[in-house]
């Protein structure tokens, strides 16, 4: 361990023993800044990741122990894994509890304003159409009357339609449709859409939604581009479906990291992630949620649709 490291902790962990009822955090950044230690990692050796839970995820314990076990070596310093949903990871990075996390892009502008983070890093897929971006789809059955187009006049069609949104917290299943719906004022806001749908429900997921579709117990699906398959549903049944209408632009989950990380550290951990994409090492990416590569994105400008997004939609993050 570095020296003057553990002399910050040194003397964090002294304050701490002879006061109580006091905020520590303050008073250790200070010390660690004036010997040139990064706060994050100074209040510990370990440097700790959040790997939030995705749908279709499996084995994420094992997948994500692998590439914190990558980290660490080229890092030369221990790496941890946390779990748990983007909520509860929003919450590590606020509470200090954690330094580092993989987070869709509502989940990240939550952290910028909670826990002061930025996203440095978003996530590639060959199923994107924007590589680091992609659609948000209204799916009908592929015989329904409804004409598929990208003009105004396509929206209206559902006038009196019973859809079938993925779930309230969703960007492509609904904070995009939903946004897309009140630009072009067929809907004033989520709490007064009945009176322009016939009925409203959320599947809880992506297969979900396409399956009340596929049931009939929908007339219209809002999901992502890449659901039209597996593992979300099968090839004989995305055939029985098409896209009536998309949105382009919905931004891809990224990695944030705390402010409070040094950007001599957060550079380095930046290149160690990035060499992930290295052909040797990209199997571990790969395994993790399906992304083929990470790309540096400037933070603000990547999440700014999904923002945009939520005040037309009359939400926040």
């Amino acid at each position: 361990m570095n020296k003057h490291f553990k002399f910050g902790i040194g003397i964090a962990s002294t304050i701490i023993a002879g006061v109580t009822a006091i905020n520590i955090r303050p008073i250790a950044n200070s010390i660690s800044s004036a010997i040139g230690i990064s706060p994050a990692f100074a209040e510990t050796q370990t440097l700790k990741i959040v790997f939030p839970t995705r749908s279709g995820t499996t084995d994420l314990t094992i997948k994500a122990k692998a590439v914190t076990d990558f980290l660490s070596k080229e890092l030369k310093q221990p790496v941890e894994a946390v779990f748990g949903d983007e909520t509860a990871a929003v919450e590590a990075l606020r509470a200090n509890r954690a330094d580092v996390a993989f987070l869709g892009s509502r989940s990240a502008l939550k952290a910028g304003e909670l826990a002061n983070t930025s996203m440095y890093l978003a996530e590639v897929r060959s199923n994107y159409s924007g590589g680091y971006t992609y659609k948000s789809i209204f799916v009908v059955p592929k015989d329904s009357p409804l004409k598929s187009g990208q003009t105004e006049a396509t929206l209206n069609q559902l006038k009196g339609k019973k859809i079938s949104f993925t779930s309230p917290t969703s960007g492509s299943g609904f904070i995009f449709p939903l946004s897309e719906l009140v630009q072009q004022k067929l809907v004033p806001d989520r709490d007064r859409m009945n009176g322009f749908f016939r009925q409203v429900t959320y599947g809880g997921s992506y297969d979900k939604a396409l399956q009340a579709v596929l049931r009939g117990q929908a007339d219209v699906a809002a999901v992502s581009e890449y659901t039209l398959g597996s593992p979300y549903i099968t090839a004989a049944e995305a055939s029985k479906l098409r896209v009536l209408y998309s949105i382009a632009g919905v931004p891809a989950h990224g990695i944030v990291i705390d402010d409070d990380v040094s950007a001599s550290d957060r550079n380095k951990l930046v290149a160690a992630m990035l060499k992930l994409n290295q052909p040797e090492n990209n199997q571990l990416l790969v395994s993790l949620y399906n992304s083929t590569k990470l790309v540096k994105v400037d933070g603000a400008a990547h999440l700014k649709p999904m923002r945009v997004a939520l005040q037309q939609a009359g939400m926040k993050p």
